[in-house]
């Protein structure tokens, strides 16, 4: 199996208005650059001699968290590519709207349940596994990738490596002070220094 040092972009400025992003975007926030840089600093001691290939999410949030990262890593920006398989998942006509403006519990549910697999014009779960499930299986089993994606994306990514109940898979974090490292069909979270 690939080795995957999966990151979630930085705090955004419409992560800290709670405004939904999807494929929406915004810039990072101070914290949010303090956090790429955190990125850079923790996974500096991970890279050993091996050659890793870097790649990100297309949205700007995660191009400037990577930008950072590689800067503070001493990592080659120009050699980032990047994966529109890597997106979060779409939100559809929800995207850039304040949280605060649904009902209370209008954006509920849980798992493959949750609102936000639910979107009018959006993206549903399976979409989501298709696109990520296809971008794992083009990796080569001795790859190394360093790779800056998101939120949900993260934890969908994370349990399709490990073969985790989809639901389960759902439930766990997505930090932004924390990397994982996905190894041997085990993810590791590493808290960023």
């Amino acid at each position: 199996m690939p080795t995957i040092i999966l990151l979630r972009h930085g705090e955004t400025q419409w992560n800290r208005q709670k405004r939904i992003q999807g494929h929406g975007d915004s810039p990072l926030t101070l914290k949010g650059i303090e956090q790429a840089k955190a990125y850079g600093r923790t996974i500096l001691p991970l890279l050993g001699a091996t050659r890793w290939r870097l790649v990100s999410s297309p949205l700007a949030r995660c191009m400037q968290t990577m930008a950072i990262l590689c800067e503070t890593a001493g990592l080659d920006f120009a050699a980032v590519s990047h994966d529109a398989r890597l997106k979060e998942v779409s939100t559809g006509a929800y995207s850039g709207r304040l949280k605060a403006e649904f009902p209370t519990g209008a954006l509920g549910g849980s798992g493959r349940q949750s609102w936000f697999f639910h979107c009018p014009g959006g993206e549903n779960h399976e979409h989501m596994v298709d696109r990520l499930s296809a971008w794992l299986q083009a990796l080569a089993p001795d790859d190394h990738v360093i790779a800056v994606s998101h939120g949900i994306a993260g934890k969908v990514l994370r349990g399709l490596y490990v073969g985790a109940d989809p639901d389960q898979a759902l439930a766990e974090d997505s930090p932004q002070d924390a990397v994982f490292v996905l190894r041997d069909a085990k993810v590791q979270k590493i808290a960023c220094q």
